[in-house]
């Protein structure tokens, strides 16, 4: 059976003016309008649609992929309101997504992006959107393990940090201790878990932990200097936000690898930046490894 607000496959029934009749199981036949056909397709073809409902809420179906499917959170655009209703959010599809007033944690204005679930509406059997993510994160213990990597997608900010939701299923946070810089409401980015506690709270970094840390980060170094002839306009004093987008790591981390390479003379600072050091090519006063 086909499911609402999901990709289905589905088998190609006949063709009318209007489109294409799909196999919906219990669903009856479902309509695919002429502009979403693929070329060449043929009856009995089986073709990859995501099913959702109309203005006149009978099913439909579209080849378009929509930012996020039923089950999963994503960050959407607020592109109208409607007083009576809701607003109205960009999810990627012709037909605009309801996030009704009831289903609101805070109200939401046009050219806002905000953090939203994507369900199923009990009473119409309507795809919605709710911000009130709680209810919708599992309370279960935790199955990730320190040091773990786990994409993350920061939801707020609290006094203690940024609260993120951990592989789309728990609520994790990232304290404002492990961050070199301030992050966006809606940004996606990997991290690691530093503790994951029986009852379901997750702490977070960005950063691997200890020498796990130093040593992921400085093979990182190394290949980026590989792939730059050597040189590197980074060092010390390079902006977090520069090394958070480039290395995924904090300020902190970074100074620590930086200094960790050049104990061991596999880089030397040029202020600004820093050079690869080759530790076969030795002058008269550098340090030699021992025979």
């Amino acid at each position: 059976m086909a499911q609402i607000g999901k990709r289905n496959s589905l088998t190609v029934l006949h063709s009318t003016p209007h489109g294409i009749y799909l196999d919906g199981g219990d669903h009856g036949e479902i309509l695919l309008p002429n502009r979403y056909i693929p070329k060449g397709t043929s009856i009995g073809d089986v073709l990859d649609v995501f099913i959702y409902r109309d203005s006149e809420d009978r099913l439909v179906a579209t080849t378009e992929q929509p930012f996020a499917t039923v089950g999963e959170f994503a960050t959407l655009e607020v592109v109208s309101v409607n007083r009576n209703i809701g607003a109205f959010l960009n999810w990627g599809l012709l037909k605009d997504l309801l996030l009704p007033f009831r289903e609101q944690a805070d109200q939401v204005f046009v050219g806002d992006k905000v953090v939203a679930y994507i369900m199923l509406d009990e009473k119409t059997d309507r795809i919605i959107a709710t911000t009130r993510l709680n209810r919708h994160l599992s309370r279960e213990r935790p199955p990730f393990k320190p040091a773990q990597q786990v994409s993350l997608l920061i939801t707020a900010r609290t006094p203690l940090g940024y609260n993120a939701i951990v592989e789309g299923t728990h609520l994790g946070l990232l304290y404002h201790s492990n961050i070199g810089a301030p992050l966006q409401i809606g940004q996606r980015l990997n991290g690691f878990v530093s503790a994951a506690h029986p009852s379901g709270k997750i702490d977070l970094s960005l950063d691997a932990s200890g020498y796990q840390r130093v040593a992921s980060l400085t093979d990182r170094i190394l290949e980026a200097l590989k792939n730059n002839g050597g040189r590197l306009a980074f060092d010390d004093d390079s902006p977090p936000e520069i090394i958070r987008n480039t290395f995924e790591a904090s300020k902190k981390a970074f100074k620590q690898a930086l200094g960790a390479l050049y104990r061991q003379r596999r880089i030397r600072f040029t202020n600004p930046g820093i050079e690869a050091v080759d530790v076969r090519e030795t002058k008269e006063g550098d340090w030699k490894p021992s025979a």
